[in-house]
This record gives C-alpha cells, sequence and structure tokens, in this order.
C-alpha cells in the first residue's frame, strides 16, 4: 500500500509547500529596472536634447492653433467645410477642438504633464493636416522635385506629425513634470 493509501482521510494532510494565509497581506515587491548605458548612468546629453525638442517643438505649435482661433470661420470654411465634410457636426466645431489641441496639448507636452496624451492629440491634429495638404496640392514629386516655395506643402505637417508619434511612443524623457521613474511595484497574487 502506498502512503495516500494507509493516510486518515479525517486528518488533516500536511503540506511540503508553503501556504499563503487568507489574512496575510500580499508582499510588495520591488523591482529596479537598470538604465541600458553601461555604466548604469543617465546620457544627460540625450536628455537634454530630448527635452530641448520636446519645448521648442511644443513652442512652434502654439503658433498654429493661435492662427485657428484669429479666423475661425474662414478655416472651417476654406479647410474643414472643403476638405473634411465627412465628419460630423458643425465645422466651426471642428475648428475649435483642432485649436485648442494644439494649444493645450503642447503644454502638456512642453511640461511633461500627460505627455503622451497630448502627443497622441497632436498627431492627431497633424494627420488630418497631412490629409488636408495631400488632396490640397498632392506630392508636388516628391521626393526629388524642386518646389517653387522651396519647401512641399505637406512636409512641416509629416515632421510635426513624426515628432508627436516619437514622443507618443518613446514619453516626454526623465526631464518632465511627471517623470516616469525605473521602478516597478509588483504585488504578488495570493495563490489559494
Amino acid at each position: 500500500m502506498t502512503d495516500a493509501e494507509t493516510t486518515n482521510p479525517q486528518e488533516p494532510q500536511l503540506s511540503t509547500s508553503p501556504q499563503l494565509s487568507a489574512s496575510k497581506a500580499p508582499q510588495k515587491v520591488e523591482v529596479i529596472v537598470e538604465s541600458p548605458t553601461s555604466q548604469g548612468e543617465v546620457n544627460i546629453t540625450a536628455e537634454l536634447a530630448i527635452f530641448a525638442l520636446r519645448v521648442v517643438f511644443s513652442v512652434m505649435m502654439v503658433h498654429h492653433g493661435l492662427e485657428k482661433f484669429q479666423d475661425p470661420e474662414g478655416f472651417s470654411e476654406f479647410v474643414v467645410g472643403k476638405y473634411f465634410g465627412f465628419l460630423p457636426g458643425d465645422p466651426l466645431l471642428w475648428t475649435y477642438a483642432a485649436a485648442a489641441t494644439q494649444i493645450l496639448c503642447p503644454i502638456g507636452l512642453a511640461l511633461g504633464v500627460f505627455a503622451r496624451l497630448s502627443s497622441l492629440g497632436l498627431l492627431s491634429t497633424m494627420v488630418f493636416a497631412v490629409y488636408f495638404h495631400m488632396l490640397d496640392t498632392g506630392l508636388e514629386g516628391f521626393p526629388f522635385a524642386v518646389v517653387e516655395n522651396h519647401n512641399y506643402a505637406f512636409e512641416l505637417s509629416a515632421i510635426y506629425a513624426l515628432i508627436s508619434f516619437y514622443f507618443l511612443c518613446a514619453g516626454p524623457g526623465r526631464l518632465s513634470a511627471f517623470r516616469k521613474t525605473n521602478r516597478i511595484t509588483y504585488y504578488p497574487k495570493n495563490e489559494e
């Protein structure tokens, strides 16, 4: 007979594996992820470059929102109404939404407050801007044509979109108000 057959079913079984008591709180485990550099130090030059890009980009973007507030009726009629007729509702409402996005989101991005959400807002307006320029002027012989104004019409919007996409994916960097730390707090599940 085996041990399992000889034990009394009335007796409590002792287990060799540790059991967690339901009354005990889960243990907090913190994991610190090292920086990918060889010494584990922060590359301050790269962080300053990211900070400069974030702030200068944001300051330049505010200008586009202020422009829309100067003549919202004109932008609504000649841009939103003409090229974005598929959007529901009043074009003037979409103009104010784009203007507010291009003013509020750069502030959040520059400070590093809700930077990824701010980047998403800016990316959405820039995707619409690139779409507008593609419908209005097309590719203009991109990438080898020399155009009259020395810049493709969609060029600035495309660069802004790519910068917004970068900050959406990478975050604001270490020099920001809401800096994400390298510390991860993990609470293991109680297994019963």
